[in-house]
């Protein structure tokens, strides 16, 4: 059983909740990691550790940020519903199975969107590292991760092109496209500044 699964399982409409918060984390954490690269990695003199340090600080900060928010966010939510359910049964629900899975639900979207700017992170930064270990150059390495963020956005874009029963292909490519249009944007300004 998978992630979204358990989650149908233990929290009702817990599931397409989790998709669309990951969805939005992933979109987010992708265009900050293509800005961040755009910004120092094409600048005219490129340092190493502050592209890598930039990327894994804002990677962590969007990952505590959106797994705080979407905790405090869930966890109301379904607290609220629990006080609902207890009015119309007349009863509380605090120590029930129902009281403890819209928790345990709240969490696991909260960790699935902490984690989710980190595995990001890790794709786009793979080619700076290899940088590190003197492999590639900077400018080479920088492409590549603009590559690998195009790369994440396409493959999100597919995977809701068939949740979503549209064309894949053409959902991932459009997704791809803005990626582009925002990397076209950031370099436009990187040039003129």
């Amino acid at each position: 059983m998978g992630l979204t699964g358990l989650l149908r399982k233990r929290g009702g409409e817990a599931g397409p909740i989790l998709r669309r918060f990951f969805t939005n984390t992933l979109f987010d954490s992708t265009f900050t990691l293509l800005g961040i690269v755009i910004g120092s990695a094409f600048a005219s003199s490129p340092d190493l550790r502050l592209v890598l340090g930039t990327m894994v600080a804002t990677s962590v900060a969007l990952g505590i940020s959106t797994g705080v928010s979407v905790y405090e966010s869930e966890a109301l939510e379904r607290e609220r519903r629990v006080l609902e359910l207890e009015k119309a049964l007349f009863r509380g629900l605090e120590n029930t199975k129902i009281a403890e899975d819209h928790k345990i639900s709240a969490i696991i979207i909260a960790v699935v969107n902490f984690l989710t700017p980190l595995m990001c992170c890790l794709i786009v930064i793979i080619p700076m590292i290899l940088v590190a270990f003197q492999l590639l150059d900077i400018i080479t390495a920088s492409w590549l991760s603009i590559a690998s963020a195009l790369g994440i956005l396409f493959v999100a874009g597919t995977y809701l092109g068939r949740f979503g029963r549209r064309s894949p292909f053409i959902k991932g490519l459009r997704m791809m496209l803005f990626g582009v249009v925002a990397f076209a944007v950031g370099f436009l300004i990187q040039a003129l500044i």
